[in-house]
């Protein structure tokens, strides 16, 4: 790096002239004094306010031809402009200066720094490296950092490149320098990653919170109208659902398991008074005097009197038409028509299927002292409940041309409602005394 120095001496570093080259007194330099300028070689220019000079025969500086070396004047040497006076001799600028490498700073290693070229071949200098200082961030903070754990000795307190993780596995370690540059390195990675915003940070624990903070957290947990009005309406649903579910287990589970007990307690109270030989004038309303089977249906019910809904109905049984205006024959009776009444649903439901009966199929009604057998003749699928003439000695529309010993059995229809009635009728074709056992359709 001689090669830009002047001639006969040594230059120090950057194409200064070394200390003393010049001189600042009275003292010649080495192109001799100039009596234009007190203490400065001849023909060299005072360098300002440093009160230096500069030697215009040294490199960076050139003569006119035809001009003289020498003081300033028209034909004396003049210095060349920055931008043409050789790198050997010119300062470099500092964003050019080079910046060490290695381990430590986190850059691979390059080439070796400069050194000071006062070592040898110069005059100034003991030869030792002197490296260049790295370049400083303009937004970075010079406070003292803490060492970063698993960090220690002169690493501590050092931050990785950005980018990097503490430890194999590990979370990344924010990027350092200033707030500015965290920024970016922040928005960079979630333009690259798609990543959602993080989410504030948490209040310290132990820390107070200030007025504004404690009313935005019990705001926060504070239900709004809108969500304590659908909670009330979403549980008064759940309740209705529940109500509703638990009716109908109760419409159709409950209440047959219920009816079928205590129609099976009324079977047994009318098979001990028969067997006890009691022999009532009239039966009250809601006694049990009969038993009707229907093979068909696999139907073995007992039969009272009275079409009650809560004494007879309800309870399992089949009522018998036998008070006021609608008041019909007995089994036992020569001539009549034997009418009676049940559930199509719930509450035993004895009458449910009786719409799959057909011509000819038997039902039997046992008393104290017989059983009477009759065969189905007609269906009546639907009328209206004002009906009443359907339970008359001679029923219009059953087919029966005259008096006889009939049976009407009637129910409700559709299933599940109660708008109109079903009417099933037949006719007495056997009747046989409990003395001679049972007939045919309940032995076969």
């Amino acid at each position: 790096m001689g090669g830009g120095e002047a001639p006969g001496g040594s230059r120090g570093r950057h194409g200064a002239p070394p200390p003393g080259a010049y001189g600042r007194g009275p003292a010649p330099g080495p192109y001799g004094g100039s009596p234009g300028a007190p203490g400065g070689p001849a023909g060299a220019w005072p360098t300002g306010a440093g009160g230096g000079y500069e030697d215009p025969g040294a490199a960076g500086w050139y003569a006119p031809p035809g001009s003289a070396p020498g003081g300033p004047g028209p034909g004396a040497a003049q210095p060349l402009p920055p931008e043409q006076v050789p790198h050997a001799v010119r300062p470099l600028p500092r964003d050019q200066v080079p910046v060490p490498r290695g381990p430590r700073h986190g850059r691979p290693p390059g080439p070796e720094p400069y050194r000071d070229r006062g070592g040898p071949g110069g005059s100034g200098g003991s030869g030792a490296e002197a490296p260049y200082p790295g370049p400083v961030r303009q937004d970075e903070t010079m406070a003292l950092r803490a060492a970063r754990p698993g960090h220690s000795g002169a690493d501590a307190g050092v931050p990785p490149a950005p980018g990097r993780t503490a430890a194999a596995g590990g979370p990344a370690v924010p990027p350092a320098g200033g707030r500015a540059e965290r920024r970016r390195a922040a928005r960079a990675r979630g333009r690259r990653h798609g990543a959602a915003p993080a989410a504030p940070a948490p209040v310290e624990s132990g820390r107070p919170l200030t007025r504004v903070e404690a009313r935005r957290a019990a705001r926060a947990r504070k239900d709004s109208a809108g969500v304590i009005a659908s909670r009330v309406a979403g549980e008064l649903f759940i309740t209705l659902g529940l109500v509703m579910l638990l009716f109908v287990t109760y419409q159709l589970w409950w209440t047959n398991v219920r009816a079928g007990q205590q129609a099976d307690r009324a079977r047994s109270r009318i098979e001990d008074s028969w067997a006890a030989g009691r022999r009532p004038d009239a039966f009250e309303p809601g006694q049990g005097f009969a038993i009707m089977y229907i093979p068909k249906l696999d139907v073995v019910v007992p039969v009272a009197e009275g079409t009650d809904k809560e004494q007879v109905l309800d309870r399992g049984m089949v009522g018998h038409y036998g008070s006021g205006g609608l008041r019909t024959a007995l089994p036992s009776a020569k001539q009549g028509n034997f009418a009676v009444a049940g559930h199509r649903n719930t509450h035993g439901e004895p009458f449910r299927y009786i719409n799959r009966l057909v011509p000819g199929d038997p039902i039997v009604v046992e008393t104290q002292d017989a059983y009477y057998t009759y065969e189905m003749t007609r269906t009546l699928p639907q009328t209206p409940p004002s009906n009443v003439s359907v339970i008359q000695p001679v029923p219009p529309g059953s087919g029966f041309d005259g008096p006889g010993r009939y049976i009407t059995l009637t129910t409700c229809t559709p299933e599940f409602t109660s708008t109109y009635r079903m009417i099933v009728w037949g006719k007495m074709v056997e009747e046989r005394p409990r003395s001679k056992g049972k007939p045919d359709a309940l032995v076969g």
